[in-house]
C-alpha cells in the first residue's frame, strides 16, 4: 500500500508481522472497536489489493505475536513505546502458549501483582488482587469499562489484557492506585474461521472451547465463543471448579467509515470455594494440644500438608453468574477525526457458602488460650450487582504551526448498583491435624456463635444496599514538536454520589465528592524506535469504593460508619523510564522507575475510629523484554524491585512497615523456541518475593517467597491440526499462593495439560 494512502493505524498495522496478511491483520493495530473494525472506507480499494501472502522478509523485518504496538482504548492514541507510562500487553498468542484457563494464570506474565485470600467475613473469592502493593480489585475492566463484580475470569473470549501500572483516575476514574487490567474480548471479523480446542488432563481437567467467526455480508459479520472447563485444584482436597461461557458478537459497517458491534458474555461458575489453611494466631497462649504450635505465631501451621481442606464438603459451594451486554458505535468523521461510543449493561449473582479455618480461642476468661481445635466458620452470602454504564470518545488529529496534536475528549456515566447479604457463624468444631473430627458445637459452644449444623443455614438478613452515580468529563492531548520532543497530559473531573441503605434500623447514608484528576509528561525520542519520558499522575479512591472486597458499601455495620464521610483517599505518582523496540522492531526494552505516595490513606485506631491519617509509599524500578530475538526465539519477560513502607499509622505498630502484598521482588519468563518448522518447546519461571498480610509488625503474617517452573511442548501436525502438552509447576512447589489476613490459599501443585487444537 502506498504510504500517502496509509493513515497512521494502518501503518502500524504493517508491522505487526503475521505471515499472511488480510483486512483482519492489516486492521488489528487500530486499537478502537475491534481488531478488524476501524478502516475508513476510501482505503478499501488500496487494502484489497494487497496479496494474501507475503514474502517471508516481512517476518523478518515486523513485530511479533508477542510484542502488540498498542492498546485498544481510543485514549491512548500512540503506539507502546511512545506512551510514557508502564503497560504490559499480554497477547493472545502467550495466552494460549501458557495454557492459561483464568485471568490470575494469565497475570503471572507481569511483575508487581500478587494475589489476595477472601476473607470469610469480608471479601468474597474471585479475582482479588493487589497491584505495586495496592489493591486492584475494583480496578479491572473490560473492553475499557469498568467492570468490578466479584467472580473468577477466564480468557476463553479474550484477546488481549492490558496491565497499566501506576495512578491513573485521569484516564478511567476512581481507584487505579497501584494501576488497572483491562481485558480486550474477541470480536466478529471479516474472516471465515473455526477453531476448537479440546484439553484434558491430570486433577480431572476437561475443557473445550469453540470460536466461530461467520462473514455474513460485504461489511457484517457473527462470531460466537464457547467454552466448557472442569477441574480439581491440583494440591488441594475437594477444591473444585466447573464454569461455562458462551460470547457472541454481531458487526455491521465492518471495513467502513461506520460501524456497529453488538456484543453478549455470558459466565457461569459452580464451584467449591477455597479458603485455605488458617494462620496460627499472635493474640495469646498455647495450652494442651496447642503447645505444640508456640513458637510459630504468624506462621502456617506446623505439620499440616498443604492439601488439607477444612471445608465442608457437600455443604460448601460457589454459584456464580455474570452477564454483560454492549453495544460499540464507531464512526470516522475523517482520516484525522473519529468518536467511538459504548454502552453497557452487566449484572452478577453470586450464592455462596464457604467455610473459614480459624484457631478456637477458648477465652478471655481463659487468657486468650488456644489449642489445636479449629473454629469452622460458616458464611453465608447472597450478592447481586449490576452497573449501567455509557463511554464516548472524540479523537482528532490536528495542528496549531509547527505543533501537532491527538486530541483525545470524553464523557463517562455509570451507574452501580450492590446488594449484599451474609451471615456467619460456626457451623462445627474440628482438629487442625485431622479434619474429618466433627465436633458439636454443643459440645464447644462458643460465645455468640450460632449454630450452623449440616446443610441448615438461618435465614439471611435483609441485604445492604449501594448506589453509585458517577459523570465523569475528560481531555488529552499528546503533542509533538518536531522529531523529537512530545508532550503528554491529561485532566478529569468526577462528579460521584453514593447512598448505602443498611439492614434493621441502622441509619443509611450517602455521600457526594467532586473530584479532578491530571497527568503530565515529557517524552524525548533520539529516535523512531525509542523513547525516554518522565511522567507524573495521580489517582482518587472514595470511601464507598473501600471495602474488603465485599463490595461498593464501606459501612456496613456501626464500627466503620466513622469513615462514612471521609474524603476520597488520593495518590501520586512520578515515573522516569525509557523504551526501545530493537531487532528491527521485533523485540520491545522498557525501563522504568517509580514511586507512587498515598498521602491521606485511611486508618483505623484501636478504638475503632478511621480517619485519612495514613501515609503509604512504593518505590521501585520495573524492567521488561517482549518479542522475538531471532525469528524462531520468543521471549515474555518482566522483573520489578520494589520498596514500601508504611510513614504513618494511627496504629503505632504499622509504622515503618512494608505494606501488605508489597514483595520486593517480582519476576516472570516466558519463552518458547521453534525447533523444527512444526515443533515449538517453552519455558516459564516465575518468582514471588515474600509478602506480608497487612502492615502491623505485631499480626503481619508474612508468606514465603518462592519459585515456580512450567514448560510447554508443541507440535503442528498440519496447518490446522495442532497438539500442545503444558506442564504447570514441574517442581511441585507447595507455595502461599494467595494471603489473607486470618488464612492464607496454597498455590497449586504439580499437573499437566493435553489440548488438541483444530482449525476448520
Amino acid at each position: 500500500m502506498p504510504q500517502k494512502f496509509a493513515s497512521r493505524f494502518q501503518r502500524a498495522a504493517l508491522k505487526q508481522g503475521p505471515k499472511t496478511l488480510s483486512v483482519t491483520s492489516l486492521l488489528c493495530a487500530a486499537g478502537s472497536l475491534s481488531a478488524q473494525t476501524a478502516a475508513p472506507s476510501k482505503l478499501k480499494p488500496q487494502i484489497e489489493e494487497i496479496p494474501t501472502e507475503m514474502p517471508e522478509v516481512v517476518i523478518e523485518a515486523t513485530g511479533s505475536v508477542y510484542n502488540p504496538q498498542r492498546l485498544q482504548s481510543p485514549k491512548y492514541t500512540e503506539p507502546l513505546r511512545d506512551i510514557p507510562q508502564t503497560i504490559t500487553v499480554i497477547p493472545k498468542a502467550v495466552i494460549e502458549d501458557r495454557g492459561a484457563f483464568s485471568l490470575r494464570d494469565v497475570l503471572k506474565n507481569t511483575p508487581g501483582i500478587s494475589m489476595q485470600a477472601g476473607e470469610g467475613g469480608g471479601a468474597v473469592s474471585g479475582d482479588n488482587l493487589s497491584i505495586r502493593g495496592f489493591s486492584a480489585r475494583s480496578d479491572i475492566y473490560l473492553d475499557g469499562v469498568r467492570d468490578y463484580a466479584n467472580y473468577n475470569r477466564d480468557p476463553f473470549n479474550t484477546e488481549q489484557v492490558e496491565i497499566t501500572k501506576g495512578p491513573s483516575s485521569s484516564t478511567v476514574g476512581r481507584g487505579s492506585t497501584g494501576g488497572s487490567i483491562n481485558t480486550v474480548s474477541k470480536m466478529a471479523n471479516l474472516t471465515d474461521s473455526v477453531l476448537t480446542t479440546v484439553s484434558g488432563g491430570t486433577s480431572s481437567l476437561y475443557r473445550g472451547t469453540v470460536d466461530v467467526n461467520q462473514k455474513l455480508s460485504e461489511h457484517t459479520a457473527f462470531r460466537l465463543n464457547t467454552m466448557y472447563h472442569s477441574a480439581d485444584t491440583p494440591g488441594r482436597d475437594h477444591v473444585s471448579s466447573e464454569r461455562y461461557g458462551i460470547a457472541a458478537s454481531l458487526g455491521t459497517g465492518l471495513g467502513t467509515d461506520t460501524r456497529f458491534m453488538l456484543n453478549y458474555q455470558r459466565l457461569e461458575e459452580s464451584n467449591i470455594p477455597d479458603y485455605g489453611l488458617p494462620w496460627i494466631p499472635n493474640n495469646g497462649t498455647f495450652s494442651g494440644s496447642g503447645a505444640a504450635l508456640a513458637g510459630y505465631q504468624n506462621q502456617p501451621p506446623p505439620g499440616v500438608s498443604f492439601n488439607t481442606f477444612y471445608g465442608i464438603p457437600g455443604v460448601d459451594y460457589e454459584k456464580i453468574q455474570t452477564d454483560h451486554f454492549t453495544a460499540i458505535f464507531e464512526h470516522d468523521f475523517s482520516e484525522h477525526t473519529r468518536v467511538r461510543n459504548i454502552t453497557r449493561y452487566s449484572r452478577s449473582h453470586r450464592d455462596s457458602v464457604s467455610t473459614a479455618p480459624r484457631l478456637r480461642d477458648v477465652g478471655v476468661a481463659a487468657g486468650n488460650q488456644y489449642t489445636t481445635i479449629l473454629n469452622r466458620q460458616l458464611q453465608r452470602r447472597q450478592q447481586f450487582t449490576e452497573m449501567f454504564g455509557n463511554q464516548t470518545n472524540l479523537v482528532a488529529d490536528f495542528s496549531t504551526g509547527p505543533i501537532k496534536h491527538a486530541l483525545v475528549t470524553g464523557m463517562e456515566f455509570y451507574l452501580e448498583h450492590q446488594q449484599n447479604a451474609n451471615v456467619a457463624g460456626v457451623a462445627t468444631l474440628t482438629d487442625l491435624y485431622d479434619p474429618s473430627v466433627m465436633y458439636s458445637p454443643s459440645s464447644f459452644p462458643p460465645a455468640g456463635a450460632q449454630d450452623f449444623t449440616g446443610a441448615t443455614y438461618p435465614g439471611l438478613p435483609a441485604p445492604t444496599e449501594a448506589y453509585l452515580y458517577t459523570s465523569s468529563a475528560y481531555v488529552f492531548d499528546t503533542m509533538k514538536f518536531g522529531k523529537h520532543w512530545e508532550f503528554s497530559g491529561g485532566l478529569r473531573y468526577d462528579h460521584m454520589y453514593a447512598t448505602v441503605s443498611l439492614p434493621g434500623n441502622a441509619p443509611g447514608y450517602a455521600n457526594a465528592d467532586d473530584l479532578f484528576s491530571y497527568k503530565l509528561a515529557l517524552i524525548y525520542k533520539p529516535v523512531k524506535q525509542g523513547s525516554f519520558y518522565f511522567g507524573y499522575g495521580t489517582s482518587f479512591n472514595p470511601t464507598i469504593d473501600g471495602a474488603s472486597g465485599a463490595g461498593l458499601a464501606l459501612a456496613s455495620s456501626a464500627t466503620n460508619v466513622s469513615a462514612v464521610g471521609l474524603d476520597p483517599e488520593h495518590t501520586s505518582t512520578y515515573e522516569l523510564g525509557t523504551k526501545w523496540d530493537v531487532l528491527k522492531e521485533r523485540l520491545s526494552l522498557t525501563a522504568a522507575l517509580f514511586r507512587s505516595e498515598k498521602t491521606n490513606a485511611r486508618t483505623t485506631d484501636a478504638s475503632g475510629i478511621t480517619t485519612l491519617g495514613g501515609d503509604q509509599l512504593v518505590q521501585g524500578i520495573e524492567f521488561s523484554m517482549t518479542g522475538n530475538i531471532t525469528k524462531n526465539w520468543q521471549v515474555f519477560a518482566g522483573y520489578a524491585i520494589m520498596e514500601s513502607e508504611t510513614k504513618a499509622s494511627t496504629t503505632a505498630a504499622a509504622v515503618g512497615q512494608s505494606l501488605s502484598n508489597a514483595p520486593p521482588q517480582t519476576f516472570n519468563l516466558w519463552t518458547t523456541y521453534s525447533l523444527l518448522e512444526k515443533a515449538q518447546v517453552g519455558f516459564g519461571a516465575q518468582y514471588m518475593g515474600e509478602r506480608t498480610s497487612n502492615d502491623s509488625s505485631a499480626s503481619a503474617r508474612t508468606a514465603p517467597s518462592y519459585w515456580t517452573l512450567d514448560a510447554m511442548l508443541s507440535y503442528k501436525f498440519t496447518e490446522k491440526v495442532s497438539l500442545r502438552l503444558n506442564i504447570y509447576n514441574l517442581a511441585d512447589e507447595r507455595y502461599v499462593g494467595s494471603v489473607g489476613g486470618g488464612q492464607f490459599v496454597p498455590g497449586p501443585g504439580r499437573s499437566a495439560a493435553l489440548t488438541a487444537s483444530i482449525k476448520f
